[in-house]
């Protein structure tokens, strides 16, 4: 068995059951890409069995912190196993879920979503791509789904030194496509799981989506401008809460097609929406130079710092569009805004907001705090899971 030996003082994380050992903390050791290595400290005390992942800033990922825990088939099988169970009890209204989330399910790099009787699976480090054929038949076995789809073609996987791969890896039905349609809160929403972001589908602003409609239904919404609106989940969210009218604006003339499929495909009459392919903050602007406002806006923007080292260049953007965004509002207007950049923390995220409300020459009451939605867990000892951080303001 090959080791990776820290530099003093780097075990500190491990102790706590951090699982990522990044390049820097090394003092010697290594081993082949996705390779299960033993992890000690300077001293020689073990801390972690872990996958290498040669050249990845984080180095190696541990699979687990308990000495006597072999790393194998059934040790895999038993971490899929608990995380599809533990989704069970979290009460999800859709049958499109996330059933695994990487690292806060003991599976550093692994996600897996299910749409319907189809699953997504992106393999983003190299240890879980060493194991991919006992993951996929396991995923098979004990999730019952009918086929299974991989997207593995995330940056992410690029920087672990893998290229994209996607394609059906399990019992592909040629006759059915990737175009899927899965129900959410009693709404259809169609996606297709070989185009678009992440594994096809923004699973995470689930229960986002559901409270939008809830304040468009209390406060009766009458011109909400939704940005960055992908396949339009939260205009049909908007609709369905009553809004009279919904302008969507996204860069993706695909995304815009499919925004208004789902807005027909929920029985909502056209003539209360409007779809924008357009650049999000020059389209604020000529808004704002138009004299036009919104009761309810979304703010749901791409990663712009999807590392601690971009955060000051992507803290300006979006204070950029939060201070537009603030502008357009009417007093008394609902502003959901979001950040899904892993370098903006939720404290960070907060005072780009509130910056962005004073160089607006305005202010407004925090209600909410939103989050991912709780099949995209964040754990006690792995805070990076809160990738997804939002707030609900109501414009004073």
């Amino acid at each position: 068995m090959k080791t990776l030996r820290l530099r003093d003082g780097k075990e500190r994380s491990l102790l706590r059951h951090h699982p990522w050992i990044f390049e820097s903390a090394i003092a010697k050791g290594g081993g082949d890409a996705g390779e299960t290595v033993r992890v000690e400290s300077a001293t020689g005390q073990f801390l972690g069995w872990a996958a290498v992942s040669p050249q990845s800033k984080i180095r190696a990922r541990v699979w687990s912190f308990d000495e006597k825990q072999r790393i194998d088939a059934a040790f895999l099988i038993a971490n899929i196993v608990r995380a599809i169970d533990a989704r069970a009890g979290f009460g999800i209204e859709s049958d499109g879920l996330r059933l695994i989330h990487g690292e806060s399910d003991g599976l550093p790099g692994l996600i897996v979503d299910r749409y319907g009787d189809t699953l997504v699976a992106q393999f983003l480090a190299c240890g879980v791509e060493r194991f991919k054929d006992v993951i996929a038949d396991a995923l098979m076995v004990h999730t019952g789904a009918a086929r299974l789809y991989e997207r593995s073609d995330a940056s992410s996987r690029e920087l672990d030194g893998l290229q994209p791969v996607t394609g059906w890896l399990r019992n592909a039905s040629g006759s059915e496509g990737t175009a899927l349609e899965i129900r959410e809160h009693g709404w259809r929403l169609r996606l297709d799981v070989a185009e678009g972001h992440k594994t096809g589908f923004y699973l995470d602003q689930r229960d986002s989506r559901k409270r939008f409609a809830d304040y468009a239904r209390r406060r009766k919404f009458q011109r909400v401008l939704n940005t960055y609106c992908y396949t339009g989940g939260f205009t049909v969210a908007a609709l369905s809460g009553g809004a009279a009218h919904v302008t969507s604006i996204d860069s993706s003339g695909p995304a815009i097609a499919k925004a208004r499929e789902n807005v027909e495909l929920n029985g909502f009459d056209l003539a209360r929406t409007e779809f924008m392919d357009a650049d999000v903050n020059a389209s604020l602007r000529k808004f704002i130079d138009a004299g036009q406002s919104f009761d309810a806006i979304v703010l749901d923007p791409p990663k712009f710092a999807p590392t601690v080292a971009h955060a000051e260049r992507a803290a300006r953007a979006y204070k950029d569009i939060n201070r537009l965004a603030l502008k357009l509002l009417l007093p008394g207007g609902v502003l959901f805004t979001y950040s899904c950049s892993g370098g903006i923390s939720a404290d960070l995220f907060h005072k780009i907001v509130a910056s962005a409300g004073i160089d607006a020459g305005v202010d407004g009451y925090i209600v909410e705090r939103m989050g991912a939605a709780p099949d995209h867990p964040m754990t006690l000892n792995f805070p990076e899971g809160e990738y997804l951080k939002g707030l609900v303001v109501v414009k004073k």
